[in-house]
């Protein structure tokens, strides 16, 4: 079925449009967008695929794809699409904060109130406060000033109001003592206060309180002076605070294999109100993830920014387009490189960070643990996996990742990485695995560490014989050892002489190849991070469309110019989020360099 899809692909036009990917029952489990189909759905098919991408890949039993007349019909038909068929494999944000926020319905007389829980209904919301003391605060002040009314459904008439009316906590617009026009204006206030535009209304506050003492109603003076002294409290307890009064997001997002999250936060009036936190599952790309969030969570034209800082964004133009047209409003979506806006954002990218981590431990992947175990014939459940794999160029800067999973996830406080010593220039991946397990198993033994019930290696039958090797000198062979060659999916264990072919699909050896795939990723990550010193960064930068943020990105994915020239068009595009067309021509430019 693999190959029949891949087929299917190479008659793809190079037209601007949306591909649907369906299974066998014919239900469609992912939709996205492409300026060129053939080569955006190509680039699934080619290359060395991630694990959520395989998974994706998988699943599929056949593609089908609609023509649009350019990339931004594409991207309001996908946005659609995916509000119609809700498919398996797109994001679907789930609210992920604990946090309480304020609501104000979306009705004729609203009513605001706090919740837990997010409606789609037009309503606007504020927050999330961390701080709950602030919704206290707020909806006292609110019940003071502004008092709106707290029966639920819609407005019915009544002759006479209720208590909350003879208290002073309520307008009683049931009964007429308030019209449409007044009760609005109360809303509005109360919408200045929550969004900390308090200068009106303090100055309006201390006049009253002057009047009311210069007319010796000392105690109304002073219930005014305390209302005066809980604004300035609950304004002050905002954690970022700028003299930028212009509304602004800062958004930003993290993911774990198919987990993402994505943090919001917002500053207006110059101060930080709340922080949004989205969670979702995605196996698209990471790009498309994104451009599906900035649909989902932008539906209310009132709280649109003018401005969101963001991380690097291929569809920031569409985007920009998309709020013009749809919501008549002009927000500029920039991508900060220092300076004050570049913090917040990095605070932002921290928390969707924490929050994805979060997620992934908690997540424990008992079932696929248990089919590894049945698959290898282990002895008891691998619930600690360590992992090793070796990179170098050319000789050069070789250095060993050491990895950690714990219930199948990735435990990073224990990953390690070693500068391998003993090789001298040479290339030797079999003496370079058996230095980074020695040194790993003899600090294991010295200090009565835990030890790991699996290893696994990255290669084949030469990396696990040097592996087991040193593990014979140090007498621990009660440790499992399997190496997982990337090329066929295949495992080579030490009682086999034919290595395990792994099956698609299958939960238990995604859990290997993602210990694998995560020490490839960070011992890569690693040499290319010593290789950068031989980076000629200004020949990148001379290419048409390539800046400095651009080449960073590029060098970040790939380490080196060689590396680049020798990528495809769709690893470019993917791996560094470069347009498609300046993709095209870096691969131009350095083929003629070559």
């Amino acid at each position: 079925m693999y190959e029949a899809v891949k087929t299917t692909v190479g008659d793809f036009p190079h037209s601007p449009g949306v591909y649907l990917m369906k299974n066998v029952k014919g239900t469609i489990i992912y939709i996205g967008k492409a300026k060129d189909l053939k080569k955006r759905v190509s680039s699934y098919f080619t290359g060395t695929p991630t694990v959520k991408t395989r998974v994706l890949v998988s699943k599929i039993d056949s593609i089908e794809y609609i023509v649009t007349g350019n990339e931004y019909e594409a991207l309001l038909l996908e946005n659609n699409l995916i509000k119609e068929n809700s498919p398996r494999y797109n994001i679907n944000l789930k609210d992920g904060k604990s946090y309480p926020a304020i609501r104000i319905t979306n009705e004729e007389f609203p009513r605001i109130f706090r919740t837990r829980r997010i409606v789609q209904d037009g309503s606007r919301y504020f927050g999330p406060y961390t701080d709950v003391g602030n919704i206290d605060i707020y909806l006292e002040l609110i019940e003071k000033l502004f008092p709106l009314r707290k029966c639920r459904g819609p407005l019915k008439k009544r002759e006479h109001p209720c208590l909350y009316y003879h208290i002073g906590r309520c307008a009683s617009p049931c009964t007429g003592k308030i019209n449409r026009e007044e009760y609005r204006l109360h809303v509005e206030q109360a919408k200045k206060l929550l969004s900390g535009e308090t200068e009106g209304l303090l100055r309006d506050l201390d006049e009253k309180m002057n009047r009311a003492a210069s007319g010796l109603n000392f105690e109304k003076a002073a219930e005014i002076r305390d209302t005066l002294e809980a604004i300035r409290t609950v304004g002050n307890r905002q954690e970022v605070v700028d003299f930028n009064m212009e509304k602004r997001d800062y958004v930003a997002m993290a993911r774990r294999e198919s987990l993402y999250s994505f943090a919001v936060f917002q500053m207006r009036s110059g101060k930080m109100l709340g922080r949004d936190l989205y969670r979702a599952e995605s196996f698209g790309s990471d790009e498309d993830a994104f451009a599906q969030f900035f649909f989902q969570y932008y539906k209310d034209p009132e709280a649109l920014p003018d401005v969101i800082y963001t991380i690097s964004l291929a569809d920031k133009e569409l985007l920009r387009r998309f709020f013009r047209e749809e919501f008549k409003a002009d927000v500029d979506l920039q991508v900060p490189e220092e300076g004050r806006h570049s913090r917040i954002l990095r605070m932002a990218a921290e928390n969707a960070g924490q929050d994805v981590d979060r997620r992934l431990k908690a997540v424990a992947n008992i079932p696929g643990l248990e089919e590894l175990k049945q698959v290898l014939n282990l002895k008891k459940l691998p619930r600690r996996i360590e992992g090793f794999d070796i990179a170098q160029l050319s000789g050069k800067y070789p250095v060993a990742s050491l990895v950690s999973f714990y219930n199948g996830n990735p435990d990073k406080k224990n990953y390690r990485r070693f500068h391998i010593k003993s090789l001298n220039g040479k290339i030797d991946d079999y003496e370079a695995i058996r230095e980074a397990v020695a040194r790993r198993y003899t600090r294991v033994l010295n200090e009565k560490l835990e030890k790991p019930d699996l290893l696994v290696i990255d290669g084949g039958r030469g990396q696990l014989n040097a592996a087991l090797g040193v593990l014979d000198t140090l007498g621990i062979r009660d440790i499992p050892v399997i190496a997982l060659a990337k090329q066929f999916e295949e495992i080579y264990t030490p009682d086999r002489v034919e290595p395990i072919r792994l099956p698609d699909g299958a939960e238990g050896p995604r859990v290997a190849q993602a210990v694998r795939d995560e020490t490839h990723r960070i011992a890569t990550t690693f040499n290319k991070s010593l290789r950068r010193r031989d980076i000629n960064l200004p020949s990148l930068e001379g290419i048409p469309g390539i800046g400095p943020t651009r080449a960073r990105a590029l060098l970040e994915a790939f380490g080196s110019i060689e590396s680049i020239r020798e990528a495809t068009v769709s690893q470019i595009v993917d791996e560094a989020g470069i347009p498609l067309k300046t993709a095209e021509k870096i691969i131009e430019i350095l083929s003629q360099k070559n």
